[in-house]
C-alpha cells in the first residue's frame, strides 16, 4: 500500500501542476511492482472525481465539436484495450507499456520543443482517437489524446474541458466494462476509497507548489522521469 500512496501523491501532484499525466504517473509507478489489471481500476475509480471538478469549473469552454466527435472514436478502441487487459500475458503487457512510455515521452519533448502544431486531419483524428481507446482500455492511459487535444484547442481552460469530457464519458463506460468483466472489485473499490485524501494531498500540494515552480521545468523532469521508467520497465521485463 506504501507504494501505492506514493504514486497517489506523485500523479496528482503532476495533474494539478501540469493538467495532465497523472494516470502514465501513477502506472508507471505502480508498474514496478503490480499488474496492470490491479492497477487500471484503481487509478480509473481514484481519478473520476477529478474529471467532474474540472469539468464544471471550465465548462464554459467546452465545445461539443471537439469532445463529441472524439469521445466516439476512444469508446470504439476502449472495448479491444479492456479485452487486452483481461487476456494478454503480464509480461508482455509491462515491456509494450514501457516502449509506450518511451514514446509518450518523446512525443512531449518534442511537443514542448516545437511549439503548437497546426490542426490534424479527420483522418488522425480517427487514428489517435481509436490508439487512445485502446491504450486508455488497456493502461487507463489517455497521455496521446492529451497530445492531440493540445493541438484543436486554443486555451488550457479549453483544453482542461474538453480532454476531460473526454476523460469522463470514457471513464463512465470503462467503469461499467470493467465491473461486467470482474476487473473492479470490492477491493479494488476499497483501495481507492483509502487513497482519495492522499489524491487531494497531492493535488493540494502541486497547487501551493504551482505558485513558484516553473510549469516548463516541471514538465522536463516528467519527460526525464518517464523515459528513466520506461526504459526500467522494459529492461527488467526482457531480462
Amino acid at each position: 500500500m506504501g507504494w501505492m500512496i506514493c504514486a497517489a501523491l506523485c500523479a496528482y501532484f503532476i495533474k494539478e501542476l501540469c493538467g495532465f499525466a497523472n494516470t502514465l504517473v501513477f502506472t508507471t509507478i505502480l508498474s514496478f511492482g503490480y499488474d496492470n489489471v490491479n492497477i487500471s481500476p484503481v487509478e480509473l475509480i481514484l481519478g473520476y472525481p477529478t474529471n467532474l471538478m474540472l469539468i464544471r469549473k471550465e465548462r464554459a469552454s467546452l465545445k461539443t465539436k471537439i469532445w463529441l466527435p472524439l469521445t466516439a472514436i476512444v469508446l470504439v478502441g476502449d472495448i479491444p484495450g479492456i479485452l487486452l487487459l483481461k487476456n494478454v500475458d503480464v509480461r508482455a503487457v509491462k515491456i509494450a507499456f514501457g516502449f509506450i512510455i518511451i514514446a509518450l515521452a518523446l512525443e512531449m519533448f518534442f511537443r514542448e520543443n516545437g511549439g503548437k502544431m497546426g490542426r490534424q486531419s479527420g483522418l488522425a483524428l480517427g487514428a489517435i482517437g481509436i490508439i487512445s481507446g485502446v491504450l486508455c482500455g488497456l493502461y487507463g492511459v489517455g497521455a496521446l489524446l492529451a497530445a492531440y487535444m493540445s493541438r484543436v484547442t486554443d486555451s488550457s481552460q479549453e483544453f482542461k474541458a474538453n480532454i476531460c469530457m473526454v476523460f469522463c464519458i470514457e471513464n463512465t463506460f470503462r467503469i461499467i466494462l470493467y465491473t461486467i468483466l470482474g476487473i473492479i472489485t470490492p477491493g479494488t473499490v476499497r483501495q481507492a476509497v483509502v487513497l482519495v485524501p492522499v489524491m487531494f494531498v497531492g493535488m493540494f500540494a502541486g497547487m501551493k507548489s504551482g505558485s513558484f515552480l516553473n510549469e516548463k521545468t516541471v514538465k522536463k523532469l516528467v519527460i526525464v522521469m518517464l523515459l528513466l521508467s520506461g526504459a526500467a520497465l522494459v529492461i527488467t521485463n526482457f531480462s
